[in-house]
């Protein structure tokens, strides 16, 4: 089976930039991916500015609008941007090998920062909320 991890970084990212992307490649590993390629490229600030202009412009070409979420977006971002830190890798699959609970639990990092849900809330899919119960790095 094909998926995103068979592209280079660089296809990859000009892929998802440019809504080349097939919507069925982007997982939520890809979406983890996306973040890694950008803080390690472009740093933090410009990850968390590019990344939601991207994805916006990429769910809206997947008839998929409704499914942008801005809380968990930058949160994700925010994520990944810790584990790197603490990361001595230097390719995605390292990283996402060193770091396996950003796969499979991604759901209770989001739920040690906040009380709310941010996956179903209408309103952490309209506008950034700041973590409740413990702050990001950045």
């Amino acid at each position: 089976m094909f998926d995103h991890i068979q592209l280079t970084d660089a296809t990859f990212e000009k892929q998802f930039a440019t809504c080349k992307l097939s919507p069925s490649l982007f997982t939520h590993e890809a979406h983890l991916r996306l973040a890694w390629i950008h803080i390690t490229k472009y740093g933090i600030k410009q990850a968390l500015d590019t990344i939601q202009i991207q994805l916006q412009n990429f769910v809206a070409h997947a008839n998929a609008a409704d499914k942008y979420n801005k809380t968990l977006t930058i949160a994700a971002t925010k994520a990944v941007y810790h584990f790197i830190l603490q990361s001595k890798t230097t390719t995605f699959k390292e990283f996402i090998t060193e770091h396996p609970r950003l796969l499979s639990n991604f759901r209770q990092l989001m739920e040690a920062h906040y009380s709310l849900d941010i996956f179903t809330s209408q309103r952490a899919k309209q506008y950034y909320i700041s973590p409740d119960l413990l702050p990001f790095d950045c």
